[in-house]
């Protein structure tokens, strides 16, 4: 496939980039496999060997087509005059790829959006090049237009224009209103904030901030969260060095205000419930400056393993990790963290294909695990102490209902702070943090 030239790596005609073919390869695995897509780029990006540069921009080909699906097989149907379940998965990625290139990407020059195209349907093989080519010829001229002339006046409407499922738009519109809930819609389909927490057990945050600078990526402090950095340049956090020594873990800000929240003390005795797989415990228990004791709990036993070697790289020494459910825990503590299974939609920038794989019964279901936890939770709070309830989700069902609920069966609680983070408001991911405290 490749030939050498002078020394070079150079692609032969018909070759698709390794950025686009590890794109490409993204979505065959997320719509084809079902895999996760955020995991799927990780693998198939160091499987390709990409620097940073065209690591980035494979992430943005890959999710950008992945979250803006509805919105590109609208235009694909309308342009081939047919239903994009009868054409080839792999067929079909290529144009929505391509597409998205063409017709939301403004960076990349149209030819060649369409040559690569192209190359990926005939890589992808069973002849279906042909209609590739056809397709993104007439996108050069007409897919921007087709997503001009869509509107959003109503949830229907909206849910094709910005690419989300309609029983999402219908509980945001409910819940925020359409004004709110297309500002949101909008700032989904971008890419997401790059923020990591500085492990203050092993470093500082100037410290860190100055090996960035050294790389050549660019950092600013993350407003109030001392341990934050906000990173505005290209960088791979999970490929780093610095993650590797535990100097950092890739967190959005939304996630490091649960600790936060939580306030714990050196000395506490802390209960983290559903734990991994582990960014919030060792937030924690650098919080709490390794003194004291975090008994982290997970229930399967890949995560737990996960959230234990997250503490080990890390330098946390004050953590205890359970295999068990929830609501097995023993004993009472000062501090308890329930940060629960939830719908994941305050986080449909950085997992692209989350929209895709709920329907409203997630939202029930997961409702009701979450009452049960919460109820296991509360049981384990020493009088006057802190119970923190928190999910990476909008939805009033788990998230303010969740807590009203909750309060009207625990009399013996009474809320202190509710916070619904925003994507489009606040600039990081979309968290409920909900701080309780039992009488004395």
């Amino acid at each position: 496939m490749v030939k050498l030239a002078q020394g070079r790596r150079v692609l032969r005609r018909h070759e698709p980039t390794p950025a686009r073919m590890c794109a490409f390869r993204v979505l065959q695995r997320t719509f084809g496999e079902d895999a996760y897509a955020d995991r799927a780029f990780r693998a198939e990006a160091e499987r390709a060997g990409l620097d940073a540069r065209d690591r980035a921009f494979a992430q943005r080909l890959a999710y950008g087509a992945i979250q803006n699906r509805r919105t590109l097989d609208y235009v694909i149907m309308q342009l081939s005059s047919r239903r994009v379940e009868s054409i080839d998965l792999p067929v079909l990625n290529a144009l929505r790829l391509g597409i998205y290139q063409v017709a939301l990407l403004d960076a990349v020059p149209d030819h060649a959006a369409v040559d690569q195209a192209v190359d990926l349907a005939k890589h992808g093989g069973r002849g279906g090049h042909r209609l590739v080519n056809a397709v993104m010829r007439r996108a050069t001229r007409e897919a921007g237009d087709l997503i001009a002339q869509l509107t959003d006046n109503s949830p229907a409407e909206a849910a094709v224009r910005h690419s989300h499922p309609e029983w999402i738009v219908r509980m945001w519109w409910d819940a925020l209103g359409q004004t709110e809930t297309i500002a949101l819609l909008e700032r989904d389909n971008g890419p997401s904030e790059n923020a990591v927490r500085v492990n203050e057990l092993l470093v500082t945050p100037a410290e860190v901030a100055e090996q960035l600078a050294d790389q050549d990526v660019s950092t600013r402090p993350a407003e109030d969260i001392p341990e934050g950095l906000v990173v505005t340049g290209l960088f791979d956090a999970h490929g780093s060095k610095l993650f590797k020594e535990g100097a950092i873990m890739p967190q959005s800000r939304a996630s490091m205000l649960v600790a936060r929240t939580l306030d714990p003390q050196p000395g506490d005795l802390v209960l983290d419930l559903c734990a991994a797989p582990g960014g919030k415990t060792t937030h924690i228990a650098a919080l709490m400056r390794n003194e004291g004791q975090v008994v982290a709990v997970e229930k399967h036993g890949g995560r737990a393993k996960a959230l234990g070697e997250n503490c080990e790289r890390m330098g946390v020494t004050c953590v205890t990790v359970r295999e068990e459910d929830a609501a097995d825990v023993d004993g009472e503590f000062d501090r308890v963290l329930l940060d629960a299974p939830c719908s994941d939609l305050g986080t449909l920038q950085s997992r692209p294909d989350v929209r895709w794989k709920k329907d409203e019964n997630t939202v029930a279901r997961l409702a009701e695990e979450q009452a049960r936890l919460l109820d296991a939770a509360a049981e384990r709070v020493r009088p006057g102490g802190t119970l923190v309830y928190s999910t990476c989700t909008i939805s009033p069902e788990e998230n303010e209902r969740q807590i009203e609920r909750f309060l009207e069966r625990r009399a013996d609680f009474r809320s202190d702070t509710q916070t619904q983070l925003l994507p489009h408001r606040d600039g990081t991911d979309g968290f409920f943090i909900a701080r309780l405290l039992k009488a004395g």
